[in-house]
């Protein structure tokens, strides 16, 4: 799958402007979209450097980072559903009160969560504080386990539990026994993690910003599995593909 986020890895700079620089690109942290340095990009009729381009694209794309982050399973930011929805109403500029009416809480509520969400604000800068000492003193970063590299979660994953405690090992191991040298699979198997670690491996078929017809969806699976729609059908369950609500095309969740 082309251009692979790993928001997680940004620094908070990075996340709030959606862009990162680097030596030869721009590059939209959000989605992974890069723009080249030196090359002249036209959009909608009008001309901009890699660093305009991607400034548009985020702006256009994805709003503010909070629009962004407020639409995705509250898991990612570790907020409760009930914290998620009063930031999506704060983020349009209502007050306490109405935000009291249209969640159905107490207007005292909405003050308690104020406090609580800026309690959450100052343990996350201690606690980003403490991960990086402990990496400082360790030489060891957390991710690094007995039995390999815990990998990423994909941050469209639409529940975070043991299944994606899933290690670099473990990946390899289960694609090779899973997967034949063409990258068709033998068997799908039945245990969790062995099924997100295939399906993140048929991702890799999939580009982003691109709209599939469920016969091309049909298609491309048809070559990995026989049964491509039991695969087309986890692939949406697990968050990796997006369907539209009348079931004709999909894309790669964002």
């Amino acid at each position: 799958m082309e251009n692979k986020v790993t928001i997680w890895e940004e620094t908070i700079d990075d996340i709030v402007n959606k862009y990162k620089e680097t030596q030869d690109f721009y590059t939209c942290v959000l989605c992974g979209e890069t723009y080249e340095k030196g090359r002249i990009f036209e959009i909608e009729g009008e001309l901009y450097d890699a660093g305009g381009a991607v400034k548009k694209h985020a702006k256009e794309q994805h709003g503010y980072t909070i629009d962004y982050l407020l639409n995705q399973n509250p898991d990612l930011t570790g907020i409760s559903e009930i914290q998620q929805n009063i930031l999506k109403l704060m983020s349009e500029g209502k007050d306490d009160k109405t935000i009291a009416k249209e969640v159905g809480i107490a207007y005292s509520t909405v003050r308690n969560h104020r406090f609580k969400l800026r309690e959450k604000e100052k343990q996350a800068k201690l606690f980003v504080a403490l991960m990086k000492s402990l990496e400082q003193k360790t030489k060891v970063p957390i991710n690094l386990s007995d039995n390999g590299v815990l990998e990423q979660v994909h941050h469209t994953a639409k529940m975070l539990d043991d299944r994606y405690n899933i290690t670099d090992t473990e990946r390899q191991k289960t694609i090779q026994t899973y997967m034949d040298e063409n990258g068709a699979i033998k068997q799908f198997p039945a245990k969790e993690k062995k099924k997100i670690i295939l399906l993140r491996e048929i991702m890799n078929n999939f580009v982003r910003d691109r709209e599939y017809k469920e016969l091309e969806v049909n298609r491309i699976l048809g070559r990995i599995y026989d049964d491509y729609a039991t695969i087309r059908r986890a692939l949406i369950e697990y968050g990796f593909l997006d369907r539209s609500d009348d079931c004709k095309t999909y894309r790669v969740k964002e």
